[in-house]
């Protein structure tokens, strides 16, 4: 596919925001170089992948991916004997809490639930609960190591408690001592250079005992170590440096950990960054209230109210369009500020999302066709770095795609053959247009050109189209009317502007009979359009009133029919009741006679 038409039709902004979907940094990497594929099944398994993940969001939320973080250099590095840090650890702790989570998310309430791709990446997420918890077990932060993350640190933790109780208590009998109390300049203990101090008064420097190790800034105040705690201090020293090979060891003993995970991390690791990237795109299916698209290999394309989804969504006209069926080329005619190149670009951005795996934000069932490229000729295409005009510049880019067409492409151009002479431009546009209808090269065209408009009513496999305006507003519907072309409404606009009618009346007169009887017809085409469309929506209507009065007929007809069921059930059961009952008094006055015949005979 591409680039030019790919950032000609905004696709690069549908990526951006796929991309803030993504949480991980590989997921949106990934987000990041999505591409349309021209490959169908590929396309089929993408769309299918969307769909299921956002069928499960909209069930139970999306799954969080929250602590899923970039961990393939730590991996890299244990992988190479190396010992991960503790702020590498916990990622990786992280990261095995994240497998957990999305594996508990995907556990079933209900047995009919069935995602067939995703429950296939659920499945194979490897638990990393053994070393999730011994890795949560020895970090509690990225600056805390837990006492019970070893014997050995926790013996050489309780020494150095000890240790430091006994300095703190010679410290506080040398504060409270008379003998020192002059000397010192407050009675606190304090650290410097991680040796317990005492704050000495500078005058009393060769009267205390003791080693300095740090000044006050006015140099007042000395900070001395008391030689009585020296070796005390010491000690603690050691203990701290046996501390210190105690985390390694047990930094180490992790780093092994993460190793002999390796390959389930590295699995997991794929298997999120997939599963986040592919709710990334059902995230923005749900923000644009998109839908699957149905796709073919025959070039048929027929969205049905179709939104483009970079406009407001509050405000976007929906729109319907169709191509490749009936007909091979749209032409698409009317005023500028008309919709008609926000209906191309619609047409074309839609083909680029789906064949990405995208939903497009259309009603149900909407078709498209899969194409090996798609290729744009739209907007002010002005160099002037090559000093080009708009029209050369056009045509560059126009000689270039023709260069490069298949007959398996999707072509769009913008105000074909605009930029230059009218005669000349109408030509050459009716003549690229033919050399594309010949291949039967799927084609739609926005134009101003009344030839372009003669042309497409007098030549099979093209139709024209036009955005309805609104004379009376002076705005555009942003309704495609395909089946019709479109009026530049000039000397209409004009008048509702308030120009004066003598200058309207002189300009009528430099336009042909035979070109105002063409608007005319025109004019007359777009009501009968507009008619019939509106008697279309109510046949529609009815229709759907007509389908659901039947379906609520035939669920009366089965309800009746089950409470006939079940009276009928309940009437056999009752009089198989009474026969039973009868039966039963009948056999008691049976058994009563004999017995009393019986007594009588004797």
């Amino acid at each position: 596919m591409n680039e030019k038409a790919l950032h000609t039709l905004e696709y690069d902004k549908i990526i951006q925001k796929l991309v803030g979907y993504a949480v991980s940094p590989m997921a949106k990497e990934r987000a990041a170089e999505l591409r349309p594929s021209s490959a169908i099944s590929d396309i089929a398994i993408w769309q299918q992948e969307t769909t299921e993940a956002t069928v499960m969001a909209l069930k139970k939320g999306s799954p969080s991916f929250g602590g899923f973080r970039e961990i393939r250099p730590q991996l890299k590095r244990a992988s190479m004997a190396g010992v991960l840090s503790v702020a590498e650890l916990m990622a990786i702790g992280e990261f095995a809490y994240v497998c957990r989570k999305v594996k508990n998310y995907a556990r079933k309430e209900n047995k009919d639930e069935v995602y067939p791709r995703l429950d296939e990446y659920f499945d194979l997420i490897i638990p990393l609960d053994k070393l999730e918890n011994e890795i949560s077990r020895c970090i509690l932060s990225e600056t805390e190591i837990a006492d019970d993350a070893s014997a050995g640190l926790r013996s050489v933790r309780k020494e150095i408690k000890i240790s430091n109780d006994r300095v703190k208590d010679h410290l506080n009998g040398i504060i409270n001592s008379s003998a020192y109390r002059n000397m010192l300049q407050d009675f606190v203990v304090t650290i410097r250079n991680d040796r317990y101090c005492v704050p000495v008064k500078a005058e009393y420097r060769s009267s205390f005992p003791g080693m300095i190790h740090d000044q006050s800034n006015t140099g007042s105040t000395l900070f001395m170590e008391p030689l009585s705690v020296i070796q005390l201090n010491n000690k603690i020293k050691e203990l701290q440096a046996k501390e210190k090979e105690e985390i390694e060891k047990i930094l180490l003993m992790l780093s092994d950990l993460v190793t002999a995970n390796a390959i389930s991390i590295e699995g997991n690791l794929e298997l999120l960054t997939q599963l986040d990237f592919i709710f990334a795109k059902a995230s923005l299916s749900m923000a644009m209230d998109a839908t699957q698209p149905q796709f073919n290999t025959k070039g048929y394309i027929d969205i049905h109210k179709g939104r483009h989804p970079l406009l407001d969504p509050k405000t976007v006209v929906p729109t319907d369009i169709y191509l490749g069926k009936d007909f091979t080329t749209l032409l698409i005619t009317g005023p500028n500020t008309g919709g008609k190149t926000v209906a191309l670009k619609t047409l074309g951005l839609f083909t680029l999302m789906g064949q990405a795996g995208l939903h497009i934000p259309a009603f149900d069932n909407s078709e498209l066709a899969v194409f090996d490229n798609v290729f744009a000729d739209i907007g002010d295409e002005q160099s002037i770095e090559q000093s080009l005009s708009t029209f050369s510049a056009h045509m560059t880019n126009i000689v270039r795609i023709m260069d490069q067409v298949t007959d398996n492409s999707l072509v769009l151009f913008d105000e074909l053959g605009a930029g230059t002479d009218p005669t000349e431009g109408a030509a050459l546009a009716i003549a690229i247009i033919k050399a594309l209808l010949e291949r039967e090269i799927r084609t739609a065209v926005t134009t101003h050109y009344s030839e372009l408009k003669v042309f497409a009513l007098s030549t099979d496999h093209v139709e024209n189209a036009c955005c309805e305006f609104s004379v009376e507003t002076l705005r555009p519907t942003y309704k495609l009317l395909i089946g019709i072309p479109g009026k530049s409404n000039a000397f209409a606009i004009s008048k509702r502007l308030g120009l004066q009618d003598y200058i309207l009346d002189s300009a009528k007169e430099f336009i042909s009979q035979d070109e105002a009887k063409f608007e005319d017809v025109i004019t007359d085409l777009e009501i009968s359009k507009k008619s019939v469309k509106i008697e279309q929506e109510r046949a529609e209507e009815y229709r759907r009133e007509a389908e659901a009065l039947k379906k609520e007929v035939e669920r009366q007809k089965e309800k009746t029919k089950q409470q006939k069921e079940k009276i009928l059930e309940k009437a056999r059961e009752e009089a198989k009741q009474i026969y039973v009952k009868a039966k039963e008094e009948a056999d008691s006055i049976i058994k009563e006679m004999n017995k009393q015949a019986k007594e009588a005979n004797n």
